[in-house]
């Protein structure tokens, strides 16, 4: 994919607005996906605030909850790089690093480890 937008790294924000505005991405082929790819697919929905990339999954920080639940139903079905994208929203951050993630995603409920 080519493009380039600007965007922080930064989606680790703990206050209310900003969880509820996160969408979580797994499923992830993160050899091929790069942060611009995930930035120019999501940037539909509105406009992006942050996104951080880790092995296997992302977090995209949108500037409202209301983009973050159009990305969540909207890009749930996508297929990238071979393989079908789990969209979620965000919601805890544990102290031992686990994400508790919920949302209209296949995959219901998960934890993740960084």
């Amino acid at each position: 994919m080519t493009g380039r937008m600007q965007t922080s790294n930064i989606t680790n924000k703990t206050d209310p607005r900003s969880l509820n505005s996160r969408v979580f991405i797994g499923n992830l082929n993160t050899a091929v996906v790069k942060k611009t790819d995930i930035e120019l697919i999501f940037a539909k929905y509105g406009k992006i605030n942050g996104c951080s990339v880790h092995k296997g999954f992302a977090f995209v920080q949108y500037a409202s909850e209301r983009c973050a639940r159009s990305a969540v139903a909207g890009e749930n079905v996508r297929v990238l790089a071979g393989q079908n994208l789990d969209t979620a929203s965000f919601l805890h951050q544990f102290q031992s690093g686990a994400w508790l993630i919920y949302g209209t995603s296949h995959l219901s409920q998960h934890a993740y480890f960084r």
